[in-house]
């Protein structure tokens, strides 16, 4: 805020407190020259939801003590950190060979989204929100979105899911859709193994390739549940 927009606040804030107006005209002078001092790097207001009157009009409905340029100051820094937090760089237009222009390009994305003149990017994510249909059917038409011939590739290093898979392929009950009983591994999770140590307690905590015998048992039991319902 330069000196101008530094007067316009201190007569909003004068409006809602009134102890803050400064009658001497000395006194208002030192008031201006404090606040602009304090504030010169804080915006009056930004075109993504920044109002300094709107964080000194809240200091003033809540607070019982007198409004101070941290209490501008401070919201204005959470304001920067949040939108800032929710960034994410997008790859700059620039060449990547010219390391100066690119760095700029970066560094001018970052000072826009912290200083509220730009919105922060933000990668969709997939989790949070309805899938696409025509995905959906796409899916169902090819079965996976992993191709057979990367899932074989995989397989050796993914062998718990590999005998998932394998089982379900052969008919048999999915035993990662239960707890399992013995080892503790909640659904979705491989088995682990467990061995007793001499104390009694179990030690050892290394995924299985395949699930325990009582797991099995009690994923076939439940699959059998509604066939003799």
């Amino acid at each position: 805020m330069d000196r101008r927009e530094i007067a316009a606040l201190l007569a909003y804030i004068g409006r809602l407190d009134p102890r803050t107006i400064r009658t001497d005209q000395g006194e208002a002078r030192d008031q201006l020259a404090h606040w602009h001092e304090l504030l010169a790097d804080v915006p009056l207001a930004t075109p993504h939801g920044w109002d300094a009157c709107i964080a000194a009009r809240q200091h003033i409905r809540l607070s019982p003590y007198q409004i101070l340029p941290a209490d501008i100051a401070r919201p204005w820094e959470s304001y920067r950190r949040d939108r800032l937090d929710r960034h994410t760089d997008p790859t700059p237009s620039a060449d990547p060979d010219d390391q100066a222009a690119w760095t700029a390009e970066l560094v001018g994305t970052r000072h826009a989204v912290a200083t509220g003149t730009a919105q922060p990017v933000q990668y969709r994510q997939l989790t949070s929100h309805r899938v696409d249909p025509k995905l959906e059917a796409r899916l169902r038409q090819v079965g996976s979105c992993i191709p057979p011939e990367a899932r074989a590739a995989l397989a050796p290093y993914r062998p718990a899911r590999a005998a998932r898979e394998a089982a379900i392929a052969q008919g048999q009950p999915d035993a990662l859709s239960v707890r399992c009983e013995w080892c503790q591994a909640p659904v979705g999770e491989p088995c682990r193994r467990r061995r007793i140590g001499p104390d009694g307690a179990a030690r050892g905590n290394v995924p299985r390739a395949t699930p325990h015998h009582c797991r099995l048992d009690l994923a076939a039991q439940q699959a059998q549940q509604p066939a003799t319902a």
